[in-house]
């Protein structure tokens, strides 16, 4: 027998479902899982616009090369605070006219304030070195950055000092291993020196009895 309503019909009274109050769990569950989306990609998308845009070097650049745009090309990184940032050429900042190099700079990498100047105090000199095959790494080339050391007997004017006689300097010219090492089986490398620091590497040379020359490459 079928079970009559309360209106007196046949027909069970519908139930309607009640809208979820503010005391409701599920209302608060609903409402994190919103704001957390919200951080989230609001997160993601301040890290994507992180980046600067920052000088590089075209190629490999030598000390006392002026600079200009034409040597550089732009490189998206981020730092860490501002204070990184600062010891870079940023793409933003604008390039003296009289911009030149104080060291050298490997192809790629990022162009620091350090290794620039006004031209003013950077002058260098090339200077020959004749070093044995097995005293210089055979992937020593033009642009490669190096320190020089001198090892021997100490002559007259006693011995030479602990440390490189001649320190990050860049290689402008290099005889490479398959062009073979002439009469005298040695290599053949021109470095850019500053001026000062020529004067005494050829002093402290001719200070040893039978000098021997080692490069060691910087990466």
């Amino acid at each position: 027998m079928s079970q009559i309503g309360r209106d007196g019909t046949g027909v069970a009274p519908a139930v309607r479902a009640r809208t979820p109050g503010w005391r409701d769990p599920r209302l608060w569950v609903g409402v994190l899982l919103v704001v957390g989306s919200v951080v989230a990609g609001s997160r993601v998308l301040a890290s994507a616009d992180d980046t600067v845009a920052v000088w590089a070097a075209g190629s490999d650049l030598a000390p006392g090369q002026p600079l200009d745009q034409a040597d550089l090309v732009a490189r998206d990184g981020r730092f860490a605070d501002g204070a990184d940032l600062a010891t870079y050429v940023a793409v933003a900042d604008v390039l003296p006219a009289d911009l030149t190099l104080v060291r050298g700079v490997g192809a790629g990498e990022l162009l620091p304030w350090a290794a620039t100047g006004d031209g003013a105090g950077s002058d260098t000199v090339e200077v020959p070195i004749a070093v044995d095959p097995e005293q210089v790494p055979s992937s020593v080339g033009a642009g490669s950055v190096v320190d020089v050391y001198l090892v021997g007997a100490a002559g007259a004017r006693g011995a030479p000092a602990a440390g490189p006689a001649l320190a990050e300097v860049t290689v402008l010219d290099a005889q490479t291993p398959d062009e073979g090492f002439g009469v005298s089986g040695k290599r053949r490398l021109v470095l850019a020196v500053p001026e000062e620091g020529a004067a005494d590497f050829f002093a402290l040379l001719g200070s040893l009895d039978t000098p021997v020359i080692t490069v060691v490459r910087r990466g």
